[in-house]
């Protein structure tokens, strides 16, 4: 099932059966003791809601909870990485990273920082090599648990980070750097590893960029992701943990103002975001 935030309240979905929940609070409907059980419970016996995600007023789903991404997950990641930070002398690190058992994993956003579906995000002013990542995310409760699964589009500046690994925070988080929805998929179990992930870009209308991938290329598993963050951490409203890209745009592609980024996986939905 999925669960959406709107401007007009949270819906819970399944198929093409929608309620309204009762519910005021995100974080604690977020942090709700079998959440999953709940929202069953209230699709079967609420009266049925007129809800068409396309059009729905959407919110980001997100409330106090910070937003967190694993990055070098996948090879192809590894590998854009590597060629983009070679000249600073950096690009071993990131090889290092991905055959290592320790992963990287960074802080990417807070709530007010982050865009919901149909809203913009942004391209840095002094960067000028700019790309989106389509991503997982898992979907954390202040227990610790996965409860659910979403879409990330996680916004880098590579000409940032290539010039130097240390300006990670810089090319990675600050204003509408960060996008999530259109909904949460209510689930412990992740989507299935053949499930594809693909992303089109849009420029004047025509496709500018597509890609896809597939959830079997990630390398390490989002529960192992999620307990490396818990190390030493906690979260009193839960978190979301992004697990990493699998599309990278050739070096010769970088965004510009007005393109529509679409990213796509076909259990969650799919998240388009402006660029402005």
């Amino acid at each position: 099932m999925r669960l959406y935030r709107t401007k007009k309240g949270f819906v819970a979905e399944e198929a093409g059966r929608a309620v309204l929940l009762k519910d005021k609070d995100w974080d604690a409907l977020f942090n709700r003791k079998n959440l999953a059980g709940y929202l069953s419970k209230t699709l079967r016996v609420a009266k049925p809601l007129k809800f068409r995600p396309a059009s729905a007023p959407l919110l980001a789903p997100i409330g106090s909870q910070e937003v967190w991404a694993a990055g070098v997950t996948y090879y192809r990641s590894r590998d854009a990485r590597m060629e983009e930070s070679k000249a600073a002398g950096g690009g071993d690190f990131y090889a290092r990273v991905y055959d290592a058992d320790r992963p990287e994993i960074f802080f990417k956003s807070t709530p007010h920082r982050v865009s919901g579906p149909r809203q913009n995000v942004r391209i840095r002013k002094d960067s000028k090599w700019n790309v989106p990542e389509p991503e997982l995310a898992a979907v954390v409760n202040s227990a610790g648990r996965i409860i659910g699964w979403t879409i990330c589009n996680d916004m880098s500046s590579r000409d940032i980070e290539g010039e130097n690994p240390l300006y990670l925070p810089q090319a990675k988080v600050y204003d509408q750097s960060c996008a999530l929805g259109p909904c949460i998929l209510v689930s412990e179990q992740m989507p299935p590893l053949s499930t594809e992930i693909s992303i089109e870009i849009l420029r004047n209308g025509q496709a500018a960029f597509s890609g896809a991938t597939a959830l079997d290329r990630l390398k390490r598993s989002p529960e192992s992701l999620v307990g490396w963050l818990l190390r030493d951490n906690s979260f009193p409203s839960g978190c979301f943990l992004s697990t990493g890209t699998g599309i990278v745009p050739g070096d010769g592609f970088t965004l510009q103002s007005g393109d529509e980024v679409r990213i796509t996986i076909p259990p969650i939905g799919t998240l388009s975001n402006i660029v402005s």
